[in-house]
């Protein structure tokens, strides 16, 4: 499953259609860019009309709201971000810019979900092995509410009485009953937390005690808008304390248009995650160009470039509960982030022929019969779905057993994605060469490690002081093997090794992400990146102006992406020194890191 920018090229050509009507395709160099205009926006036609998010200075908004409405455009506001929704002809735009207010304009840009039909091999149970999730027992996600962003959730027995509320984004936000007339979200919610009923432990999702919030936002199609899912994010930031919403899943996302800083859905996104909400967000499925098969890098969609989102690119188990030939799905979108250059994804986990219930009059299952496992009932039928969408839900499900685990000890979304990355144990190819950060981020999703070390932390702990209040054996024993951590933490524009959990830093608090928060040196991705040749992908549609599609990668001065990672400046990632800076004070990371030592 996915949605655009998530899926293989045919998955493509929903946007190419709007893309083509709004772009005369002209190379960038070419044209005088109006930068408040995203790229989808620069070469709009004239004689059409295009749907657009304008982000206005919070001071004028409503001016700029009654500015628009004298000129006959209706709008509709998304508070949080200080933006407004609307349709205007393309030959208008550039006014628009002009509008005093207004800080940028982007494309509403459309999402849709799709999906792969593969034969199905890996159930709730053996994924659960997988993970190194219990059996029996442990946390199971108990008082945890998790939005599911997404085409609905269906009332099946699955669920329970754990569907808390439903919201239909596609209407207006209005309250309705649970439905799910595509499938796809209803299959995510499963994977985070079904029971399996009435199909028994091999249906069962990550964290079967979780409960539910269903914001619908995709139609019968599986389509949508960004706008509704802004506004969906934004209810759920509203609603936080009332619904009790712990973790928002956003199994989907669109190209990215336009920088992170001004990306309407990432901005979204970075509000929920500053208001304590622990944001969990696919990768996307574009890691592979389809006419050579080679990998590519930079195919992150948005809002998976959120620096503050936990960014879930695709793990293949092969079916098997030991990690020694697990590798990183081949269409699992790579790092870095395409306009800002951030290091993503942050990790990746399962998400390769994940076995869930969906309903039965679902799109998805009535158009798709290939997708489906077993005989499944009059209400309810197993179907096989594979992408970074069930990398999502299945880290959300994770997510909600930490917050369980941590109770009443409260997890901030940075502490969490902290835990994750440094947990997580280190994947290698075919040839047993381990993949480089920009394909695997800190390493494979480790269930059991995460809740060893979440029970190990004292959050109440002093700033800058020692917080482990027990040792901790960085090491997790997966079919009979010791299976090490990863270790490692990869955030914003940086990659820092070492003992970066062994301190309460200021970091793990719920600060907004920003240029004031510094990890490792400070050392960004540059300015003058060679991208090989101008490649286009799917149907129309150019990510970007280029993509390079190659193992190794050259950025700018010297900046050699491979088996090393290594900087014009001499700096090499491994096994040095790095200092770090945080909270007003300074600490030396030597190595890998090590929680055995205390201070």
């Amino acid at each position: 499953m996915t949605v655009l920018g998530f899926a293989p090229p045919r998955a493509w050509r929903i946007a190419a259609i709007l893309f083509v009507a709004l772009t005369a395709m002209q190379p960038a160099a070419a044209q005088t860019l109006n930068p408040r205009l995203d790229r989808a926006l620069q070469h709009a036609k004239p004689g059409t009309f295009v749907r657009v998010i304008v982000q206005v200075d919070p001071s004028r908004r409503g001016v700029v709201r009654r500015l628009l409405a004298a000129q006959g455009y209706g709008s509709h506001e998304h508070p949080v971000i200080s933006a407004l929704t609307l349709d205007v002809p393309a030959s208008w735009l550039d006014n628009l810019t002009r509008m005093p207010g207004v800080l940028s304009v982007s494309l509403d840009a459309p999402l849709a979900a799709t999906q792969t039909a593969i034969v199905p091999t890996t159930n709730g149970e053996l994924l659960r092995q997988e993970l190194g999730v219990p059996a029996t027992g442990g946390y199971q996600g108990q008082g945890v509410v998790v939005a599911v962003i997404d085409s609905g959730i269906a009332p099946l027995s699955t669920f329970g009485g754990r569907i808390r509320a439903f919201y239909d984004f596609t209407l207006g936000g209005v309250a309705t009953t649970p439905r799910d007339d595509y499938g796809h979200g209803t299959h995510v919610a499963a994977t985070i937390g079904g029971t399996g009923t009435p199909y028994g432990d091999a249906y069962s999702g990550v964290a079967p005690s979780v409960s539910f919030v269903g914001l619908k936002v995709l139609d019968a199609n599986g389509q949508g808008y960004t706008s509704n899912v802004i506004d969906a994010i934004e209810f759920a930031i509203t609603k936080k304390t009332i619904l009790g919403i712990d973790v928002i899943n956003l199994s989907l996302g669109h190209a990215p248009y336009e920088s992170a800083t001004t990306d309407p859905l990432v901005r979204a996104v970075e509000h929920a995650s500053a208001a304590g909400i622990v944001v969990v967000v696919s990768a996307g499925n574009v890691g592979i160009n389809p006419a050579t098969g080679l990998p590519g890098y930079g195919g992150i969609s948005s809002p998976g470039n959120a620096r503050s989102a936990i960014t879930v690119g695709a793990s293949q188990t092969m079916g098997t509960v030991g990690r020694s030939d697990d590798v990183v799905g081949a269409y699992s979108s790579r790092g870095p982030t395409w306009n800002d250059r951030y290091a993503k994804p942050d990790l990746v986990a399962p998400g390769h022929k994940i076995v869930q219930v969906v309903g039965v009059g679902s799109r998805l299952n009535v158009q798709n019969p290939t997708l489906r496992v077993g005989t499944g009932n009059t209400v309810s039928q197993p179907i096989s779905l594979t992408g970074t969408s069930m990398s999502a839900a299945v880290t959300s499900g994770v997510v909600a057993r930490m917050i369980d685990a941590a109770h009443p000890k409260k997890l901030t979304p940075n502490l969490v994605k902290a835990i994750l990355q440094y947990s997580a144990t280190t994947l290698r190819d075919a040839q047993q060469v381990p993949y480089d950060r920009m394909t695997q981020g800190a390493g494979e999703l480790n269930s059991n490690g995460a809740i060893t070390l979440t029970r190990a932390i004292n959050p109440s702990a002093p700033l800058n002081q020692y917080w482990l209040t027990s040792l901790v054996v960085p090491s997790t024993t997966y079919a009979g093997l010791v299976v090490p951590w990863a270790q490692n933490v990869i955030w914003g524009d940086n990659i820092v090794w070492g003992d970066t959990l062994s301190y309460h830093l200021h970091a793990y608090d719920n600060v907004v992400w920003g240029d004031n928060l510094v990890w490792g040196d400070n050392l960004v991705w540059g300015d003058n990146i060679v991208w090989g040749d101008n490649i286009v992908w799917g149907d129309n549609i150019v990510w970007g102006e280029n993509i390079v599609w190659s193992v190794n990668i050259v950025w700018g001065d010297n900046l050699v992406w491979g088996d090393n990672i290594v900087w014009s400046v001499n700096i090499v990632w491994g096994e040095s020194d790095i200092s770090v800076s945080e909270g007003g004070g300074q600490f030396v990371l030597q190595g890998p890191a090590n929680l055995f030592t205390e201070p």
